[in-house]
């Protein structure tokens, strides 16, 4: 039996519904290039995509892995469909194109409409380009990107359990992190200890390289190289995130020092609270993401930070590998996803004032649900000052 995370009825549900919207959508199948999607249709658990791997579903529910020798092993160990692998011999003038292509032929698909994943890191565009050009004349080659992430969308009950349980580690890191953040503390001490609690705690490491940063380099949202010392009166920037059973949660918020905090802080996350709370009202169903996001901004404007705000407050999150913990829909302006029970949101609400050089944020990641939102990463709602 592989190693998976679900029963097989929700595996069976999940593989139903993605049958019946290749049918509702006129698809024979569909090349599935995003380790997330085979993830969720077959327990998948391998890094291998970032040199070549997918997996063929028929609409009829067949599943197929094409994969190479490197990944055979994790294929066996934690796919319900390792029984039907076809192998990629690597070697040079070996085609990924052709490979595919004799797979898709042995599932009776010449002739016949195939979906494929545009917007995925598995599908780089030079196999891309491969791919269409050997099919050419072939088969219908389809955009069908968003055909299963949408269905991902909507979390089942143990899928919001590993995400709570990712949750609880992300606010044991929180507490470990503002514990050993202090004048003189060396940002790859801090580093160390907060990771190291979420592998203390069976969580994985984070699909995103969090940030982390002092000083100007905390004005960065995005991992910077190089390791400093946190200095008197400053700020440090955390975007703390892990997994359970790859289910991401993440949480966010700045650790100013003393002895004299700058006022200016104290007033940016007192717009950072406001907005927060804001945007958790807001999380209703029936509401769009982008009225999260009109929540974010009219809040910050009403204290006078519009010029410092981001042109995103977050994003939904799920089960994610490596380079991003991010996934669609993103929270900006106008995105018209209508929000649904049971989507789960990390909503950030993040300043960066490039004029001051001063910056705040605070996020938290909720659950959508039918009353106000389920919080299951928490920052606090006061200043964080350590000596």
């Amino acid at each position: 039996m592989p190693s998976v995370h679900f029963t097989d009825s929700e595996f069976a549900e999940r593989l139903a519904r993605t049958c019946r919207a290749l049918n509702d959508q006129g698809l024979d199948g569909i090349l599935i290039s995003r380790i997330e999607d085979q993830y969720w249709l077959c327990g998948l658990d391998t890094d291998g995509f970032c040199i070549f791997g997918a997996v063929v579903l028929t609409a009829d529910g067949t599943m197929a892995h094409i994969s190479r020798t490197a990944d055979l092993a994790n294929i066996r160990y934690s796919s319900i469909a390792a029984a039907d692998t076809d192998i990629w011999l690597d070697g040079e003038g070996h085609s990924k194109a052709e490979s595919i292509k004799t797979t898709l032929t042995r599932l009776g698909l010449q002739g016949k409409r195939i979906g494929i994943q545009t917007d995925t890191f598995g599908l780089l565009p030079n196999l891309y380009l491969e791919l269409v050009e050997e099919l050419r004349g072939w088969c219908d080659v389809v955009e069908a990107s968003g055909l299963i992430r949408t269905l991902r969308l909507v979390k089942s009950p143990q899928e919001l359990e590993y995400h709570r349980r990712a949750g609880e580690i992300v606010n044991k890191m929180r507490d470990v992190g503002i514990d050993v953040t202090s004048v003189g503390a060396f940002e790859g001490t801090i580093m160390g200890k907060v990771w190291g609690t979420a592998f203390l705690n069976d969580g994985d490491p984070p699909a995103h390289r969090p940030p982390i940063g002092n000083g100007s380099s905390a004005l960065n949202m995005r991992y910077t190289t190089k390791r400093k010392y946190v200095g008197e009166n400053d700020q440090v920037t955390f975007e703390i995130g892990a997994g359970f059973r790859h289910y991401h949660a993440a949480g966010m918020f700045v650790v100013l020092t003393g002895p004299d905090p700058d006022p200016r802080h104290l007033q940016m996350h007192a717009a950072c609270v406001d907005a927060l709370d804001s945007v958790q009202s807001a999380a209703r169903p029936g509401n769009t993401v982008g009225d999260l996001y009109e929540a974010h901004r009219s809040a910050f404007a009403r204290h006078g930070y519009e010029h410092a705000l981001l042109r995103a407050c977050g994003y939904t999150m799920g089960a994610t590998w490596p380079p991003t913990w991010m996934e669609q829909p993103q929270i900006f302006e106008e995105n018209p996803v209508v929000l649904e029970a049971n989507m789960t949101f990390f909503t950030h609400m993040i300043l960066v004032d490039q004029i001051t050089g001063l910056t705040m944020s605070l996020g938290e990641q909720v659950i959508i649900c039918e009353g106000a939102p389920e919080v299951i990463t928490h920052v606090p709602r006061t200043p964080i000052v350590k000596p």
